[in-house]
């Protein structure tokens, strides 16, 4: 192995640079190859300077450091590319373009760094012979073969804290404090954070909600003494029956974004005639400094990713798996994306402590 890369896709994550510095020491302290670094994702390959040399000085100080040096794009689908040409907007397939610069990179192994989006693009490179290895992160954890991705921790935690902090203030002033968390299609941040904090209510895509039962639920605290309540409503929950919030809508290359349905809740609340604020966490929950569970993990798995380059097992994608990082196909890790476990532990639990996920 004498040059591998190295690319970050995606939305940004707590941890990011953990892995860029673990596999760059990693190929040169033990493999003694060159690493380059491909800035903005895939677009790094076909964009002027777009690919930078990587060494022990490159990443030196980056471990706590939150975002990327190497940078991202979510929207970076080279089978997918949004341009104008005469004046008219296309999407194009400049895949063999980035094949063809990866080719001419010379590399023995390109590690991609990045959630569902990315890996599948990853996956569909390695179908067309790029020697890919995968590295799972989102803070949305919700990328399968894997029992945890890095990013989620750090996530958690600010989460955590926000809804300890809201606890306050809704004691204070007798309110429903609804607290808007990401996640996507998964509900882990909010159900994770929910039974953390201390809310009395989660609302999570996996499980659809019924406005009465929230009400309900608020209704039941506020006549047993207890005079506010904490909501933590994942992005992408949806009433029964009914359709997500969007803030968003998506075409061809853009996905549609998440976002709202807090408010729409919290507007219901009220109407009930009880007090309710609503605060979007949104992209705190993405910046700062990642936890030690979080810098842990990153660089365990950067440092696997170049074992198993070396190793020339291509086409998979490290993973945690009973404290242990193996390696599993991309293939199987993509193929059923992963979501809250309704008959798992953390839902029995939840409600056996009383909180309500709006469907009773």
């Amino acid at each position: 192995m004498k040059r591998i890369a190295v690319l970050t896709g995606g939305g940004d994550a707590p941890g990011l640079n953990a892995v860029i510095r673990a596999v760059t020491k990693t190929a040169i302290n033990v493999y003694g190859c060159d690493v380059l670094g491909i800035i903005d994702g895939y677009d790094g390959f076909i964009a002027p300077g777009g690919v930078i040399p990587l060494n022990l000085a490159s990443v030196r100080g980056i471990l706590p450091r939150g975002g990327t040096i190497l940078g991202t794009a979510n929207r970076g689908n080279p089978f997918a590319r949004k341009i104008i040409r005469d004046g008219k907007e296309l999407v194009i397939d400049v895949s063999d373009e980035v094949v063809r610069s990866i080719q001419e990179l010379h590399l023995d192994a390109l590690i991609v760094i990045g959630g569902d989006g990315t890996l599948h693009v990853g996956t569909e490179l390695y179908d067309k012979g790029v020697p890919v290895i995968g590295v799972p992160k989102t803070i949305d954890n919700d990328v399968g073969g894997t029992e945890v991705t890095f990013g989620f921790d750090t996530a958690l935690m600010i989460a955590t804290e926000a809804l300890d902090r809201l606890h306050t203030t809704a004691e204070a002033h007798h309110r429903v404090m609804v607290l808007e968390l990401m996640g996507r299609e998964a509900g882990f941040i909010a159900l994770h954070a929910g039974i953390s904090g201390g809310a009395d209510v989660i609302l999570i895509p996996e499980i659809p909600f019924n406005y009465d039962s929230i009400i309900r639920k608020v209704r039941e605290r506020a006549e047993g003494g207890s005079k506010f309540s904490l909501l933590a409503v994942s992005e992408g929950a949806k009433p029964l029956g009914g359709q997500e919030v969007y803030a968003r809508s998506g075409d061809a290359v853009y996905v549609p974004r998440l976002g709202g349905i807090g408010q729409v809740v919290s507007e219901y609340i009220q109407k009930q005639g009880f007090e309710a604020r609503v605060t979007v966490l949104g992209h705190l929950q993405r910046g700062g400094s990642p936890t030690a569970f979080d810098r842990w993990l990153a660089t365990r798995y950067g440092a696997a990713a170049v074992r198993t380059a070396a190793r020339g097992d291509f086409g998979r994608m490290v993973a945690l798996r009973d404290a242990k990082v193996i390696d599993v196909p991309l293939s199987e890790a993509l193929a059923v994306p992963k979501r809250v476990n309704l008959n798992g532990d953390a839902i029995t639990t939840a409600r056996g402590i009383g909180i309500s996920f709006g469907d009773e």
